[in-house]
């Protein structure tokens, strides 16, 4: 486990894990745009909350790439889960930075307006949305601690690492970045 912490308390996590098993106030669920679930930590994460989750994101309707959405936690320890929608990579010339970095944007602004105090992000997008990792992964650290500095009610986000070279590039990120 890796810990980046700040002047105002806040800190930065990097952890080795399952995102459904962690306790904190809410998930960030990298979702596909009908939000009804998929492979991947978007399917891991249905399946963890249970059915009441598929209900609720019918009655949202879907959510834009770059967006995110809110729902509650169900079965899973986290009260809430932000479903938020990654840019499928195409080479890196139609927007995937942009649209990557507000996936993180929207979702700490959206656990901002609902007083969550602690957030557990996946890698969003890459996974068979093929975003390079490295690139993410900076992409990732810099809004979060963009957003921590600014901000008051986040109090710790965390990077959950499913896989070893996933883990590393978040390590390589947080030394680069911080």
């Amino acid at each position: 486990m890796s810990k980046l912490n700040f002047k105002n308390k806040k800190q930065i996590l990097v952890v080795k894990g399952d995102i459904t098993q962690q306790k904190v106030d809410a998930i960030v669920n990298a979702a596909n745009t009908s939000l009804l679930g998929g492979g991947g930590v978007d399917g891991a994460i249905h399946r963890a909350a249970g059915p009441q989750l598929l209900e609720e994101c019918r009655q949202i309707g879907g959510c834009a790439t770059g967006d995110a959405k809110i729902t509650r936690g169900y079965n899973l320890p986290a009260k809430c889960v932000i479903h938020t929608v990654g840019p499928v990579w195409k080479g890196g010339k139609q927007g995937e930075d942009y649209l990557l970095a507000s996936c993180y944007r929207r979702s700490l602004e959206i656990a901002a307006e609902n007083q969550i105090k602690s957030i557990a992000f996946p890698a969003i997008s890459t996974g068979v949305y093929r975003y390079p990792i490295a690139a993410a992964t900076k992409i990732s650290v810099t809004e979060v601690k963009k957003y921590l500095e600014n901000e008051n009610t986040i109090e710790s986000a965390i990077f959950v690492c499913f896989s070893p070279e996933i883990y590393d590039c978040y390590q390589k990120s947080i030394e680069e970045i911080l």
